[in-house]
């Protein structure tokens, strides 16, 4: 009896340390997510629709995938620039709403020509939000607080798309043109959320001083790109996320050239998302105190080990054990990475400083395929690994150079707010 109540005392902490204290507004993004990742049926299976369906090449669906990448890239600074200047609350609903239109009419587009642009223009349009809800979640939360809040949105959004593939496949069997009206649908969702759930969370700019000239817009479009020790930590984030990304290309080929089926795949992505569903919320709360960049430099060093280790892989258990490695390092970045990034922006710049985040993440999930593949063929599986593992210990190397200066950077930035 007695040591029931201990755990439920015990269980009931947990929870108030992972979530507890919290805005309302912050719970709606939260919803939101769940709601749009639950719905994104899309691009998991985008592939399949573009050969299957609509008979394209290899080559041609290559290419309209990696023009969703370009989308997605150029909508991280575009989205920041807009929640800066017209605001966070607008640019989403503007983002979710036209975004999921968009995502809508693409599953009608029946002219083949049409396709490659319209994809572009979905990933542009329907990516944009993503930026201003990172800024709101900075302009709501301080300090720790942020670790956890970013870590809970990165749980949810796994758990939402571990559930919303499965669906997917259930609605691809009946129709590849539900996936498009679902995964729309839930987009447009999540705006009302944001409607009805979301304030407008932009600081108020400093009154401009008179006969003073307002910098160019495309000074304030660059300014992030303009504070050297940020950009410095850009180029980080940009080498892990392309060693991080290989998990979805040059990853499944490596594992199917050792031999392991389809079945065993599912279970060695499966066990990556079940890990972070059952373990961030506990971990990004313990991680919220430490200095950012060590944190950082721990993950990243952990992310190079784990894909590391894929070069002595050649089982479904030895596989397993490698990704859980680099998943307990996805786990330590993503959501920390986030939290500095919104630490050190400025507050009138800080959805242009996610945006730039945005786009360096963006530009490795374009860039890892082409790099992960060209390795796999030229330098052998060992060689593709030995390269990731080097890349994270750089990477790893590189925060810890960069520890005292973003630190100090932190700082004055959190003491101006």
């Amino acid at each position: 009896m007695g040591g029931g109540i201990v755990r439920g005392l015990s269980i009931r902490r947990s929870l108030h340390q992972a979530a507890g204290g919290l805005p309302r507004p912050f719970w709606f993004l939260f919803a939101g997510t769940f709601v749009n990742r639950l719905g994104s049926f899309v691009l998991p299976f985008l592939a399949l629709y573009l050969t299957q369906e609509r008979h394209l090449s290899l080559v041609q669906a290559g290419a309209i995938l990696s023009l969703y990448g370009a989308g997605a890239t150029a909508a991280g600074p575009i989205g920041g620039f807009l929640a800066d200047r017209i605001g966070r609350r607008a640019t989403m609903l503007f983002a979710l709403i036209a975004g999921g239109a968009c995502m809508i009419t693409l599953g009608f587009v029946d002219r083949v020509e049409m396709l490659a642009p319209a994809v572009f223009v979905v990933a542009l349009v329907g990516e944009m939000y993503r930026p201003g809800m990172l800024a709101a979640m900075s302009d709501l939360l301080s300090g720790a607080d942020r670790v956890r809040a970013m870590g809970l949105i990165y749980w949810v959004i796994n758990l939402g798309y571990a559930i919303g593939v499965a669906l997917g496949g259930l609605l691809a069997s009946q129709s590849f043109r539900l996936l498009f009206v679902g995964d729309g649908i839930t987009t447009i969702l999540f705006g009302i959320c944001v409607a009805f759930g979301v304030p407008e969370t932009r600081p108020h700019a400093a009154p401009h001083p008179e006969g003073v000239a307002r910098p160019a817009m495309w000074k304030e479009f660059v300014a992030p790109y303009r504070d050297g020790r940020f950009v410095l930590l850009l180029v980080l984030s940009f080498f892990i996320a392309t060693v991080f990304t290989q998990n979805a290309s040059s990853f499944p080929l490596d594992m199917a050239a050792q031999g392991l089926g389809k079945s065993s795949m599912g279970l060695v992505f499966a066990l990556n998302g079940l890990l972070i569903v059952f373990l961030q919320p506990v971990i990004s709360p313990l991680l919220a105190p430490h200095n950012r960049s060590r944190v950082l430099a721990v993950g990243t060093a952990t992310i190079g080990l784990g894909f590391g280790l894929h070069a002595f892989c050649s089982t479904t258990p030895a596989f397993m054990a490698a990704v859980v490695v680099w998943t307990f390092g996805e786990m330590a970045v993503l959501p920390v990475a986030h939290a500095l990034v919104a630490d050190l922006a400025p507050a009138a710049l800080r959805g242009r400083y996610m945006g730039a985040y945005s786009m360096a993440f963006g530009g490795a999930v374009c860039a890892a395929p082409a790099v992960g593949t060209w390795a796999l063929q030229a330098l052998g599986r060992n060689g593709l690994w030995a390269g990731c593992l080097a890349a994270g210990l750089a990477v790893a190397a590189g925060h810890l150079l960069l520890a005292r200066s973003l630190t100090r950077l932190r700082a004055e930035r959190l003491a101006a707010e």
